[in-house]
């Protein structure tokens, strides 16, 4: 039984409300800190949740409230920038299709969901310190306000505050080499099967899906040697990124029709592709990282969001089968540091072929290479961790 009764759980993305219900699963109390004035202030851009994603939050009964919300993404298909089909993927008998939305309304599904399931959410409350104690810790928020509690979770994203305090010397977000731009436009004679995921590979990275009216969104990249910051990425009118994007995919098919056809204010400057190089410490004293804190991978991976579901489980899990917290974060990184660190690799990988930096053309790999390890990972709430 362990002695963890209470938490703060610092972060109100994916990973915090996800963690607070698993939390409440395993019998303890968790409250959300939110930064910012709503759960989706300031957020936007797509993103997906694959069928591991979507098997996590089964365990603590938040899949059907992302559903509502999503896209269903049959399949994959993957070519080659002259529109040669490589692979078709149609997912895996047994699993649940991959959904698409906006981060956005992920933020705002998980938050309401969690609501709804008693979890308190405080908002306006941005971390500036902690202090743990022999029985707990106790966290100070910017507005002076502080709260204590048992244990606190880190679930604040990429730029981590709670990384810090538990080691100052801990890295930062790398740079990936690219900067990442979407857009939406008409989808006339654009192959598209409605719902398929599209990723074209050559000179030029780009994806692309159809919307259920019949308009494409398609994200792509620009490779740069400049790290800009989101801000000054969007800072740039949409018109000049568009005149330097549009030579890029020439000949891209099919990034030259679809890049012609976007219109300025249809183009999503979404800012530099970062990760989480290797953290050395997830955990101190009464402190623990998940999600993006721990262990961002690039949007490459297509697992962002998923991984920070699943180590959210695994958390609340070993919680609450050992005694003792520092036991319990010993395990929980042990179950999902080589998991984690094996996709952010692979998404390392496909970041060098989108800059360009790519060294030899590797043999194409089948969609069970590509899909399987990762899509159907499966956490069993009701198994026993051991120490």
């Amino acid at each position: 039984m362990s002695d963890v009764r209470t938490a703060l759980v610092i972060g109100g993305g994916v990973a915090g409300p996800v963690t607070a219900l698993a939390l409440a699963r395993a019998g303890i109390t968790a409250t959300v800190f939110e930064a910012h004035h709503t759960a989706a202030d300031g957020v936007g851009a797509m993103l997906s949740l694959a069928p591991n994603g979507r098997d996590a939050l089964r365990a603590v009964g938040a899949d059907e409230a992302v559903v509502k919300v999503g896209q269903p993404v049959p399949g994959v298909v993957m070519a080659d920038a002259t529109g040669r089909r490589l692979a078709d993927f149609h997912g895996f008998p047994g699993l649940p299709q991959t959904l698409a939305m906006t981060r956005s309304d992920l933020f705002r599904a998980l938050a309401d969901h969690a609501a709804r399931q008693g979890v308190e959410t405080r908002y306006d409350k941005r971390l500036v310190g902690a202090v743990e104690g022999p029985d707990g810790v106790t966290a100070t928020f910017a507005d002076g306000t502080t709260a204590s509690a048992d244990i606190l979770v880190g679930a604040d994203g990429i730029r981590s505050t709670v990384r810090t305090l538990i080691d100052p010397d801990a890295p930062g977000p790398a740079y990936g080499g690219v900067l990442s731009f979407g857009g939406i436009a008409p989808g006339d004679g654009v192959e598209a099967e409605p719902g398929m995921m599209y990723f074209t590979f050559g000179r030029a990275f780009l994806g692309h899906w159809a919307l259920p009216d019949g308009r494409i969104v398609w994200f792509g990249s620009l490779p740069s040697e400049d790290p800009l910051t989101a801000a000054q990425v969007r800072a740039v009118p949409a018109a000049e990124w568009l005149e330097r994007l549009r030579p890029l995919y020439a000949g891209h098919v099919p990034g030259e029709t679809l890049l012609a056809r976007t219109a300025p204010e249809d183009l999503m400057a979404v800012g530099p592709m970062e990760a989480m190089p290797d953290v050395p410490a997830w955990h101190r004293g009464r402190m623990v990282l998940v999600g993006d804190a721990a262990h961002a991978p690039s949007s490459s991976s297509g697992q962002g969001a998923s991984l920070a579901a699943e180590s959210a489980v695994e958390l609340a899990r070993c919680l609450r089968d050992l005694p003792t917290a520092e036991e319990a974060f010993t395990a929980y990184e042990r179950l999902r540091r080589p998991r984690v660190s094996v996709i952010a690799g692979d998404a390392a990988a496909k970041n060098k072929a989108k800059a360009g930096k790519a060294e030899g053309q590797a043999a194409f790999p089948t969609p069970e290479q590509m899909f399987a390890p990762v899509h159907r990972h499966h956490i069993d709430w009701d198994a026993r961790v051991a120490a």
